[in-house]
């Protein structure tokens, strides 16, 4: 019986080591080749930038202006004021003096009925006056003043309706900052790979465009309105397709924010991005959950195989080879997303990224979410 159990932790060990190495190699790949366009292009299509924000008025006072600033020919910025108990009117109206292009939605708390970002974003949505959509966070600040340029010239393609950007986070010198940054950078190439591979399944809200066409038609968030978050992935999976999705990685596209400094903001946090995954297409649901579940097993059948000592020298050489492809494939990637200094740290943070997402994965699914600010 023994001799039984230690092959079956060997036979698990290999079935997911070649789960692992499809993802690698299938999906995550074409990140890696996929070419970044250093020529600045030239774009003249009217955009509207559009930020939820509630009682944001410190980091409406120190970024709004980077955005405000862009360079770029005809743009209007449209902040909605969801339901703000600080000073965020005034900082917005003293910003209004100055920039004649930012256009400010006020949306009052009502007794009875709370609103959501969804709402907020709607209402921002109606009052653009343009077609094409930009959307960003109050605690965004852009690399550059290029954000809009590279991002909207994506829009001159035919069929174009959704830009897929990229936000990751402020460096800083503890291990929780490392392992969000690493969530953050192994998210990203998850869905920017699945984007280049023609199979869009989310986006992230700190940065991406689409088309207000392609949200009137598709009745915007309606199918989902009565859950709190999915206003980025939930309409990405919904509405994105091989056609229609384009991805920007050029790095005066990022959009930088700062990550929660502790466990509870954290945990909010991720228990309300979580809590949407249950409402993924099937296919994209369980390329996610293998993803997880496999990485998970990867590491946790390794570890038995060395400790019942069943092909230790065997499992170590598939456990080093799988490293190894890992750093071949993510060394282009990580170095285009600002992260090359992660790829040190890839083993051990790996390790870790796969019991974290697997355990907010639990939570997401059984715990309910009821606010989102």
């Amino acid at each position: 019986m023994e001799t039984y159990i230690r092959l079956a932790f060997f036979v698990l060990f290999l079935l997911v080591f070649i789960v692992q190495l499809y993802y690698l190699i299938s999906n995550h790949k074409s990140l890696s080749a996929y070419v970044v366009d250093d020529e600045l292009p030239e774009v003249k299509i009217p955009i509207s930038v559009i930020i939820s924000a509630r009682n944001e008025s410190k980091n409406l006072s120190e970024y709004l202006p980077a955005i405000l600033q862009q360079d770029y020919p005809d743009f209007e910025v449209v902040v909605v004021n969801d339901c703000s108990y600080d000073n965020s009117d005034e900082v917005l109206e003293a910003l209004k003096d100055t920039y004649p292009h930012l256009k400010i939605v006020t949306i009052t708390e009502h007794a009875r009925f709370k609103t959501g970002k969804k709402f907020a974003l709607t209402l921002g949505i109606k009052a653009a006056k343009n077609e094409h959509l930009l959307f960003t966070d109050a605690d965004c600040m852009p690399s550059s003043t290029n954000w809009i340029t590279r991002m909207a010239a994506h829009f001159n393609k035919d069929n174009v309706q959704l830009v897929l950007g990229y936000s990751p986070y402020y460096k800083s010198g503890n291990f929780l900052n490392a392992l969000i940054r690493f969530e953050t950078l192994k998210t990203a190439i998850n869905y920017l790979s699945a984007a280049l591979n023609g199979d869009p399944y989310m986006g992230i809200g700190r940065n991406m465009a689409y088309t207000k066409t392609l949200f009137f038609s598709n009745k915007g968030f309606a199918s989902h309105m009565h859950v709190l978050s999915g206003d980025d992935d939930l309409f990405v999976n919904q509405n994105g397709t091989a056609n229609n999705t384009e991805v920007e990685i050029h790095p005066q596209t990022f959009m930088y924010t700062h990550a929660k400094t502790g466990i509870a903001a954290l945990y909010r946090q991720k228990k309300r991005h979580m809590g949407v995954g249950k409402l993924y297409r099937n296919s994209h649901r369980r390329m996610l959950s293998f993803d997880a579940l496999s990485g998970l097993l990867f590491y946790a059948s390794f570890i038995c195989c060395l400790a019942v000592y069943f092909e230790p020298v065997l499992a170590l050489g598939l456990f080093v080879f799988r490293w190894i492809i890992q750093i071949l494939i993510y060394r282009k990637t990580f170095k285009k997303l600002n992260a090359a200094s992660q790829l040190w740290y890839l083993p051990f943070l790996d390790f870790v990224y796969y019991i974290y997402i697997n355990v907010f994965g639990v939570i997401g699914t059984f715990v309910k979410t009821t606010q989102w600010k």
